[in-house]
């Protein structure tokens, strides 16, 4: 618009007449000549508000919901991380507890055959050169550990150090089938040689090289020993046998038996790295179970004539 004379008359007028409406309005106060029109304009701007508002309040809801989602997600995930922390922790501890409680009970066995041991962890399962069942353990040359040397738990024989390096070392274990020891019965000098025959260290097979040896079910062989206890250090418990073989007109009788230790569950082994100074021979032996032969295993040994 052109800043004319007239525009400026014009545009004065327009104040003049709203200034007009303006004080009338206000003097006549409920009775104004104007409440309808502000009725009218009420009606029709706020219906629009109204339809405005029902348009903006879904999609702020939407957008309101959408962040309560991601912040609960987050609240989720959050939870989800600390139990899975928990859970770790608990798992550590009762780790540990199960450890603690494993070397203690091997450190009792080896006060009570008079071993010398080197406490181990097992770290991993592999096979070496010549073998397939082995495990390796965290100690090695460095810790005192040598080729040909016991390895035991608590609850009976382990096997036997094949190799070592500066810090870790890898055992033999009595269920591989390359793998053989002197064993004897317990309480007698009946002795045989004791193999293993893999079946994941399930059973360890015994030849009694007396075949006129009384064996049964039941009975219990431990490690003969050999001389200077290299590999195999005297008195360490092997297993109980369970079942016996007919060998009729054999020099030898063949038993199969399940080693005490589980050779497919290991953690916390010793290594002997001195033998007693006198034999132990049935002194680590856990007690006998109430209870002789199973009925089963006795009709087994009937049926293969034994």
């Amino acid at each position: 618009m052109k800043d004319t004379r007239r525009a400026r008359i014009n545009l004065g007028l327009l104040l003049a007449a709203a200034l007009v409406l303006v004080t009338v309005d206000h003097r006549s106060a409920e009775r104004s000549p104007f409440d309808p029109l502000r009725g009218a304009g009420t009606a029709v701007f706020g219906s629009l508000e109204s339809a405005g508002a029902g348009i903006v309040r879904p999609v702020g809801g939407f957008f309101e919901t959408m962040t309560g989602a991601f912040s609960a997600q987050d609240r989720i995930e959050r939870l989800q991380a600390e139990n899975q922390r928990l859970r770790r922790d608990l798992m550590s501890q009762s780790l540990d507890r199960r450890r603690s409680e494993e070397l203690r009970r091997l450190l009792a066995v080896a006060g009570t055959g008079g071993y010398r041991i080197l406490p181990a962890q097992v770290i991993a399962r592999r096979g070496a050169p010549g073998f397939e069942e082995a495990v390796e353990l965290d100690v090695g040359r460095a810790d005192g550990v040598r080729t040909e040397m016991t390895v035991l738990n608590a609850d009976g024989l382990v096997g036997r150090v094949v190799r070592t390096g500066s810090a870790t070392s890898t055992v033999v274990l009595l269920s591989d089938a390359a793998s053989a020891a002197g064993a004897r019965l317990e309480g007698s000098n009946e002795i045989g040689v004791v193999h293993g025959v893999g079946e994941s260290g399930r059973l360890v097979r015994f030849r009694l090289l007396d075949s006129t040896a009384p064996i049964t079910p039941g009975h219990r062989i431990v490690s003969f020993g050999s001389h200077r206890g290299v590999p195999y250090v005297a008195g360490v418990p092997i297993g109980v046998i369970e079942r016996v073989e007919a060998t009729p007109g054999e020099l030898t009788r063949i038993a199969y038996a399940r080693p005490y230790a589980d050779l497919t569950a290991l953690e916390v082994v010793g290594v002997v790295v001195g033998a007693p100074e006198r034999p132990a021979r049935d002194a680590v032996v856990p007690p006998p179970p109430p209870s002789g032969p199973r009925k089963a295993d006795t009709r087994r040994v009937r049926r293969e004539g034994v």
